[in-house]
């Protein structure tokens, strides 16, 4: 994961009492990466970390189609199913929903 938050663009990352709690990677339009850690989730920390990607431009993510409170929280956000693809980036079978936002 470390060597993947180095490659990313644009990180974002939420704190609470100056630890982390999750975090955000973007690439111009797209969001990469999204985590928040499960004892800060309901709490605002995921939108407000994709409010300040959205606001810098992104418009763009996809999502695990079999992670339904991933994919709940994006519908929810606005954004829309645009496609789909039978595997992720590395070819494994997991289905993967791509989502746009206008």
């Amino acid at each position: 994961v470390l060597d993947c938050l180095r490659k990313v663009p644009v990180l974002f990352v939420a704190t609470e009492e100056a630890r982390p709690v999750g975090f955000l990677g973007m690439d111009g339009e797209c969001v990469d990466m999204l985590f928040v850690d499960a004892r800060f989730r309901g709490q605002g920390t995921g939108g407000a970390l994709l409010r300040e990607a959205m606001n810098r431009g992104a418009r763009r993510l996809d999502v695990n189609e079999q992670n339904p409170q991933a994919v709940g929280f994006y519908l929810h956000k606005g954004f829309t199913v645009s496609g789909r693809s039978e595997t992720d980036g590395l070819g494994l079978p997991f289905p993967i929903l791509h989502t746009t936002r206008e």
